[in-house]
């Protein structure tokens, strides 16, 4: 392992007021899954975002104790904000990881405010909290458990199985408040996922999550995200993966097709460039307009995958919310305890 004290260097100025610069400590650990890797730990100033009210997000508040991501997703969305801290954001975004090492205790104090109304918190919405960062830093455990402790509302998303570590606090968080936890599985085509989503488990062990998540009493969804158009869009392909996710046991699927923002927009047309350089004029002319593909092309994937969800027993996410688990309810004389699914 290796380390340097950065008292020198000061953040970005967009992000100067989430941590001070005499607060950075840069290391790098020398075993296989960290190799080419530079860590940057900080002592974050807050740790509840406010998402802008122009957001389509379907929350208020993030927690994000991590930014860069190990998964390395050509697509991420969320490479940008690296350029806000003054780092690359394509092998950058990958190899340059920034870790909120006070994550679990300033959540603490923020949720113990009596500002705060104790409004729903979502995580994994930036990048993936159960990245493998987090098998080294254990900030989740400290998270969850702050969450718990004030039977806050929260929703997780991820693709990192390194969630079933914290099954027990989850279980025990679902007893007293809402817990919602997703799992995003674009595709089961393994050619595919291997080039890009080269840092994440495969989709066959995500999958496992949501399985081992049902059988615990959590039911969890799928964010069949994202639909990869002419790589992972044929009917086929999109049976194949809803098959494999009603398997698992999801308690819905919600397909989302790949949207490719300044930051990730670059580097995916350079891998497409790469890996397959006949589709390059067909992305060209499908974005032209923007982000997102066309609505069209966008209603004829959702209706698909819906249509399939329906046929193999699973239906789109719920309006209402996740589902909430309570205490098991005693049982009669010589019967079962029973959980109740609300």
């Amino acid at each position: 392992m290796r380390w340097d004290h950065l008292g020198t260097a000061p953040p970005a100025p967009a992000d100067a007021a989430l941590f001070g610069a005499d607060a950075v400590t840069t290391r790098t650990f020398d075993t296989p899954e960290f190799r080419g890797v530079t860590f940057h730990e900080i002592r974050a100033r807050s740790i509840l975002n406010r998402v802008p009210g122009a957001s389509r997000m379907p929350f208020e508040w993030t927690v994000n104790p991590y930014r860069g991501c190990t998964h390395a997703c050509v697509y991420c969305f969320a490479r940008r904000s690296h350029a806000h801290l003054d780092l690359d954001t394509g092998l950058g975004f990958d190899s340059q990881i920034v870790v909120k090492v006070n994550a679990a205790e300033l959540l603490a104090r923020q949720l113990a405010s009596p500002r705060w109304q104790g409004a729903h918190i979502a995580m994994g919405t930036n990048v993936d909290c159960y990245q493998r960062a987090e098998g080294r830093y254990r900030l989740m455990p400290g998270i969850l458990t702050a969450l718990l402790d004030r039977a806050n509302p929260f929703s997780l998303l991820t693709k990192g199985t390194l969630v079933l570590r914290d099954l027990d606090l989850l279980v025990r968080a679902a007893e007293v408040t809402e817990v919602g936890v997703s799992v995003s599985v674009g595709f089961t085509d393994e050619e595919l996922w291997r080039t890009l989503e080269p840092g994440t488990p495969a989709p066959h062990r995500r999958l496992d999550v949501v399985r081992a998540l049902g059988e615990h009493g959590i039911g969890c969804a799928v964010l069949m995200a994202p639909v990869v158009p002419f790589l992972g869009d044929s009917p086929e392909q999109l049976r194949a993966t809803v098959r494999a996710v009603a398997a698992a046991g999801a308690v819905s699927v919600t397909p989302l097709v790949l949207h490719l923002r300044p930051g990730a927009r670059e580097w995916f047309t350079a891998w497409l460039a790469r890996h397959h350089p006949h589709l390059v004029g067909r992305y060209e002319r499908l974005y032209a307009g923007g982000a997102y593909a066309p609505t069209w092309y966008q209603r004829r994937i959702t209706r698909q995958v819906h249509e399939l969800a329906a046929e193999f027993g699973i239906g789109p996410a719920h309006r209402d919310g996740p589902r909430r688990i309570t205490r098991p309810s005693p049982a009669p004389a010589g019967g079962p305890e029973q959980l109740t699914l609300l």
